[in-house]
């Protein structure tokens, strides 16, 4: 008769339950690039991670990073058009697509904006959820352009 042989590792299999998920930890690097007093820099976990993230791929623009002509959320555009030519839909489609697209660590909730014509102006606020975590974060980002 054949049997199964199982390994030391898998143990009884009969009596215990297996972990089919994984707890993940956000972590990246501070891009202050402070060093820390032992030379090494510091790192951003968990949530200020994802803002991180997320906020750079905002201010990012398209055709600016190597290889990936669509990254970013190309934020910047809006401030050297007319007025008429866009309005606060837009500004949140841009952000909602940049962000699904390219930042799968965050599920939007809610992206507000401010356009301010007159003085080249454009306030964003986005609300995102950490995902997996009940965490939510918000990013203000203002644009103004430099006379």
């Amino acid at each position: 008769m054949v049997t199964k042989a199982f390994s030391l590792e898998d143990g009884n299999l009969s009596r215990k339950t297996l972990l089919g998920t994984k707890t993940r930890e956000y972590k990246d690097i501070d891009l202050t690039f402070t060093n820390k007093p032992s030379g090494d820099i510091y790192k951003k976990n968990e949530a200020a991670a994802v803002k991180q993230a997320v906020k750079n791929l905002l201010l990012t623009n398209t055709t600016e990073k190597p290889f990936e002509p669509y990254y970013g959320g190309d934020l910047n555009a809006f401030l050297f058009s007319l007025s008429e030519d866009f309005d606060v839909e837009d500004i949140r489609d841009y952000i909602f697509t940049a962000i699904s697209n390219y930042e799968p660590r965050a599920a939007v909730i809610d992206v507000q904006a401010l356009i301010v014509p007159d003085r080249h102006d454009v306030k964003v606020t986005v609300v995102f959820q950490v995902v997996n975590t009940s965490e939510v974060v918000s990013i203000d980002i203002t644009l103004a352009r430099l006379r």
